[in-house]
């Protein structure tokens, strides 16, 4: 059975929290070398959940239908119809759906296609490619220059400390410390071939750590290159709050819940 393409809304959790809203914005979706949606009327899911994220919503009059085949089967009280999508021999495998029976806050969503972000070829805001989700007009990003004591640790040794940090501000997120990398040990670093894209920022690399008898898999990150809008992080380095100690002005923080914990 498939997974839901809609995160749960009913668990208190602000990572979960679900709305749908229309979009100014002219959004496209490409696949096998062809736009295979185009709308300047699509409507923007807003969640957040493990692997479901923003993404837009087409009318049907918006879709090429003749490229979506049947996909997995149906059941009677299935929340959507999964479909394939075709063009020539090039198949994404239920890699769409049409909305049956939303959840009823999400009933907007009625009648409206959607596709598997990962398996297309590419979506598109304007001119402009977009990758791994939609991005969320309600959510922000600030990067600050600091001069905060910021101290990590793992297994009790010290990793990176420094007093010249920028903070990032992420809307729904814990704050991120990135730190200069002449202010962290970075012969206790081991670059691993990890690459993650985030839409609001950019290709983020990965390191791990090797600290006593430890080696913290990918737990630090950086943007060599970031997006246009977020310059200030470029080639900082920021630990993943959520696996190690992290001092800020002498306080231990504590390990914020989120879907990286």
């Amino acid at each position: 059975m498939l997974k839901s393409p809609f995160a749960p809304i009913d668990e208190g959790n602000s990572y979960q929290t679900s709305a749908v809203e229309p979009t100014a914005r002219w959004v496209r979706v490409r696949f096998a070398g062809q736009v295979i949606a185009d709308s300047r009327r699509a409507l923007l899911l807003r969640q957040y959940g493990r692997d479901q994220l923003p993404s837009y919503y087409f009318q049907q009059g918006d879709v090429r239908m003749e490229t979506l085949i049947p996909g997995a089967d149906t059941d009677p009280d299935d929340e959507v119809s999964w479909r394939s999508v075709q063009v020539g021999d090039q198949v994404a495998t239920n890699a769409a759906w049409i909305v049956l029976r939303p959840p009823s806050v999400l009933a907007a969503l009625s009648g409206y296609v959607s596709f598997g972000w990962g398996k297309m070829d590419g979506w598109y805001e304007e001119e402009e490619e977009v990758f791994v989700h939609a991005r969320d007009p309600h959510k922000r990003v600030d990067v600050l220059p600091s001069s905060r004591h910021v101290r990590v640790e793992i297994e009790g040794a010290v990793v990176a400390e420094t007093r010249r940090p920028h903070l990032l501000f992420e809307t729904t997120l814990p704050t991120r410390y990135y730190i200069p990398r002449e202010d962290v040990r970075m012969e206790l670093l081991e670059p691993t071939g990890l690459k993650t894209r985030c839409p609001y920022k950019g290709i983020a690399s990965y390191w791990n750590v090797r600290a006593g008898q430890r080696v913290a898999q990918n737990i630090i990150w950086s943007y060599p290159d970031p997006i246009a809008e977020c310059p200030r992080i470029r080639g900082l380095l920021s630990f993943f709050n959520e696996h190690v100690d992290l001092y800020v002005d002498g306080q231990l923080q504590t390990r914020p819940i989120t879907p990286w914990s």
